[in-house]
């Protein structure tokens, strides 16, 4: 079995192309379903996140496997092959395991460090297990880059300040609108982001701020959290009259088209004012074409890398410890999945030696005497079993251990020529 990561993210693509590869929550359990019924794939998890979209694979022929992820995300986002692939990246084996560790310890996000992915990590895995599209391997592995995320968390500190999408976002505000304090802020969304965005707000800024949310319950739940804060909270139907009253706005909904554009902005910004939108939603909420409006500043997730580029450089040694507990999670789950193809053997030795017990064991009983053997008998099964269970203790062990995979192969063949065992159609030596 091999593992294989196909993804894109703000590292290989802009945000018009993530957009268009987005795969929403409620169309994941179709997108895995159609994976799954792939002739060469075999597990299946998918990660879908405003910065990055991945699929993660086993697989037993790799080449087959990646060409079908590749044509499903051609069809899904209806870009030709040739232009998907210069925004694709492609990790196989020890390198995919390395990078899904790094994505969970946010080592590989926009902001270092940020804490929103192992959540996001997690819920990719509910997913794959909720549509049965995960094995052993993925189940490992994704397990095991939570606990990598969770220790990178708890042992540095690369997880504290500003390590969001939100509070870059917020700052970059800071820095395009000098006169932040005392404006009047729009949130269009009312999701964790939004909760950042008016939490990074509050702590620094005197604004009066609006939440606009599909469902006005979830605003004014957000708007609870921050009693302290002048908040005012309404529903997605009031949106162009909120906008028309704003000077800046943040967009972080989960509507897969844009809710604001040249058109309809158009008449609601007056000669004399200035709209400034950071939009940190993909898909993009805002659309490209509101930047040709004379008094309309509209920015996106990528343009963040200004704001996150000042901060880096402290966060460098920081993501240089976490490292070091990454390769540490890393060599674990090498260790049992390398140890994986030895569970065919050491079954089939097992099963070969409990045959041999059984069979003197009931041959000694039957000389015993049946008197002797009923009354006896529980104990001399216990003691043939613990005999057999230590002999076999320290050959297991080594076996499973061994990391050289040519040795490894060399001491399972040893032992099906020793044992006489029979070799299964997984287990080929040369």
């Amino acid at each position: 079995m091999n593992i294989a990561v196909i993804g894109l993210s703000h590292k290989t693509a802009p945000v018009q192309i993530r957009e268009k590869l987005s795969i929403p929550t409620a169309q994941t359990g179709d997108a895995i379903a159609h994976l799954t019924h792939c002739p060469h794939i075999d597990e299946v998890s998918i990660l879908s996140t405003c910065n990055r979209l991945e699929i993660h694979i086993v697989t037993e022929a790799t080449e087959q496997g990646i060409r079908e992820v590749t044509q499903f995300l051609s069809e899904h986002s209806g870009l030709p092959l040739q232009e998907l692939r210069q925004h694709l990246f492609i990790l196989l084996h020890q390198d995919a395991v390395t990078h899904l560790m790094r994505v969970a310890a946010g080592l590989d996000s926009l902001v270092l460090g940020e804490g929103q992915i192992l959540a996001q990590v997690k819920h990719a895995h509910q997913l794959a297990q909720q549509h049965k599209s995960m094995g052993r391997v993925l189940d490992r592995l994704l397990k095991q880059s939570l606990t990598a995320g969770k220790r990178v968390r708890s042992e540095t500190s690369i997880g504290t300040g500003a390590v969001s999408i939100s509070s870059a976002a917020v700052e970059l505000a800071r820095m395009k609108v000098p006169h932040l304090n005392g404006c009047h802020v729009s949130i269009l969304g009312a999701g964790k982001m939004a909760r950042l965005l008016v939490q990074h707000l509050v702590s620094k800024e005197s604004c009066t701020i609006t939440i606009l949310n599909r469902t006005i319950g979830r605003a004014n739940e957000l708007a609870k959290q921050f009693p302290e804060a002048d908040i005012r909270t309404g529903t997605l139907d009031n949106l162009l009259e909120t906008v028309e009253c704003s000077d800046v706005v943040f967009t972080c909904t989960s509507a897969t088209e844009p809710l604001l554009h040249r058109e309809n902005l158009g008449p609601l910004v007056a000669a004399n004012r200035t709209l400034m939108l950071f939009d940190i939603a993909v898909p993009l909420n805002v659309h490209t074409n509101a930047n040709e409006l004379n008094n309309v500043h509209a920015f996106n997730v990528d343009d963040l890398k200004a704001v996150v580029a000042q901060n880096q450089a402290s966060r460098r040694r920081m993501a240089m410890e976490a490292q070091v507990l990454l390769d540490q999670e890393v060599e674990s789950f090498m260790d049992w999945w390398r140890s994986l193809d030895t569970v065919s053997t050491i079954s089939s030795l097992r099963s070969k030696v409990e045959t041999i017990r059984e069979q003197e064991l009931e041959k000694a009983l039957s000389r015993l005497g049946s008197e002797f053997a009923e009354k006896h008998q529980e104990v001399i099964e216990a003691l043939t079993r613990g005999i057999v269970n230590k002999i076999l203790h320290d050959p297991m062990v080594q076996l499973r251990a061994q990391r050289d995979i040519e040795a490894r192969k060399r001491a399972m063949q040893t032992l099906h020529v020793l044992f006489d065992l029979e070799t299964t159609s997984n287990e080929k030596y040369s």
